[in-house]
């Protein structure tokens, strides 16, 4: 049975057919790395690395580029009102986000490119537009250089409007612009900006705009055409649209499929920085365990919106410990085995190629246990050896091995990180309560000497918020 996947761009499920033999390129959108990543970010992470997993399971050599984006109006804002460098934040969130990538078990991508290294592609592909009159410098002075919706037919093909219903672009000064919709490839300096955050152009000094930035990193790793491109839906518009008609209008066939995982929530809401509803990974592992953390995030089909509740999250790791119990049971009774060995029941198989139909593939690894548990009381047998492989081989595509080492290894760690909640958390509190009573004095004694323990205090709306930096 051949892999369908559902593409974005025609909104149907399609037989997954590589540009290469054997060979699959994945390019997805990364994080702007601003603040610490919540657990919405983590779930396109998760996502992503299952498609791999299953894409290798299934016999593919899969080269996985996923970007950062280490410049942008969001970070230099963020930078500011924090009053650090603008580089020296997004090194510090890229940590965090790695952490988190590493806390839940995602493999690492094949290269993750930074939006800084790669001006001189970007302004190569600025140049071909330039020529084949898709682009212009804005004459106002600006140093800004826009995207021409209306010279390019397809735009609008991904996310299926026309031109005239769309919002104007807003990622940009709209005096520069000839027509309100177009977008900026090239942003110039303006005055309040560091100088580190710009680049010498034919049109001054100035710094990328966001989807000039994944056009110019897939296209030099991945080349002008590819397999899948991915991130979630909230990027399809305008981000993935504006990806999409730049990269054509240079002459790049781009990707051939589009695939986009839906929203994580939290009260109807989609999971946000910008609203304060988000629930940072480093918090929410205090309360489940990494591996119970990425089997909720796993559970659902991709292209499902999540509610995300505590409810919801502890009913999934007390699913996960049901087949956990049965793993540790069965190692004990045959001293263990070979996952690598384990054979794949047909059901999960069907399901994954359908889709990366995980709701029905737990389903079947979930059958496959109760079958495992039956012969548990039998004693070491051959039989009970194959099922014990077959469960760890179909959790290993889904990173949820129970006794895969990257689980091993954050054991204790848990224990380390609760303590230090624990204890920074308390003394946020105090800051807190010295800030309520005017006592400013103390509030900021105490900010001075977590940021000295290397420890970053940001107020939201919903309350104070630590991380490391």
């Amino acid at each position: 049975m051949s892999i369908r996947l559902y593409d974005t761009a025609t909104r149907q499920l399609r037989d997954f057919v590589p540009l290469r033999p054997g060979r699959v390129g994945i390019y997805h959108c990364g994080l702007t790395v601003q603040a610490a990543p919540h657990v919405g970010h983590i779930r396109k992470e998760v996502v992503f690395d299952v498609l791999r997993r299953w894409l290798e399971h299934r016999g593919y050599a899969v080269t996985v580029i996923a970007n950062l984006t280490d410049i942008d109006d969001k970070v230099l804002i963020k930078s500011a009102e924090q009053g650090r460098e603008w580089w020296a934040l997004a090194y510090a969130n890229e940590r965090m986000l790695h952490e988190a990538y590493d806390i839940l078990g995602c493999e690492p991508a094949t290269y993750e490119p930074r939006a800084t290294g790669h001006v001189p592609e970007m302004l190569e592909l600025i140049d071909t537009l330039l020529e084949k009159g898709h682009a212009y410098a804005a004459e106002d002075g600006s140093g800004d250089v826009y995207f021409d919706v209306r010279s390019w037919p397809g735009y609008g093909e991904l996310s299926r409007q026309r031109i005239d219903d769309m919002e104007p672009a807003a990622d940009a000064d709209p005096r520069g612009k000839r027509e309100p919709r177009d977008f900026a490839l090239w942003k110039g300096h303006k005055d309040g900006e560091p100088e580190t955050a710009s680049w010498p152009t034919p049109w001054g000094r100035g710094r990328p705009g966001w989807h000039l930035e994944c056009s110019a990193m897939a296209g030099k790793y991945l080349g002008p055409e590819f397999d899948i491109h991915g991130g979630g839906l909230d990027l399809r518009f305008p981000h993935h649209e504006n990806e999409l008609a730049q990269s054509r209008a240079a002459g790049q066939p781009f990707a051939r499929y589009w695939m986009h995982n839906a929203m994580l929530t939290t009260a109807g809401e989609k999971m946000s920085k910008s609203l304060g509803n988000s629930e940072l990974v480093s918090e929410v592992v205090q309360r489940v365990r990494p591996i119970e953390l990425r089997y909720y995030l796993v559970s659902p089909h991709y292209r499902s919106v999540v509610e995300f509740s505590d409810d919801a999250l502890q009913e999934a790791a007390a699913g996960f410990r049901r087949i956990e119990g049965y793993v540790a049971r069965a190692t004990e009774v045959t001293g263990g085995v070979d996952p690598a060995k384990g054979v794949v029941c047909a059901e999960f198989a069907a399901a994954m190629d359908d889709d990366l139909g995980v709701p029905a593939a737990l389903a079947a690894i979930h059958d496959v246990v109760r079958d495992g548990n039956k012969r548990l009381g039998d004693g070491d047998s051959p039989a009970l050896r194959g099922t014990l492989a077959a469960v760890r081989r179909m959790l290993g595509v889904l990173g949820v091995d129970p006794l895969a080492p990257v689980w091993a290894k954050h054991s204790d760690d848990s224990r380390l990180r609760g303590a230090l909640d624990a204890l920074v958390s308390e003394l946020v509190r105090q800051r807190q309560q010295a800030r309520d009573g005017h006592d400013f004095a103390t509030a900021d004694a105490v900010r001075d000497a977590l940021r000295g323990a290397g420890v970053e205090v940001e107020d939201t709306p919903s309350g104070p918020r630590w991380t490391l930096g």
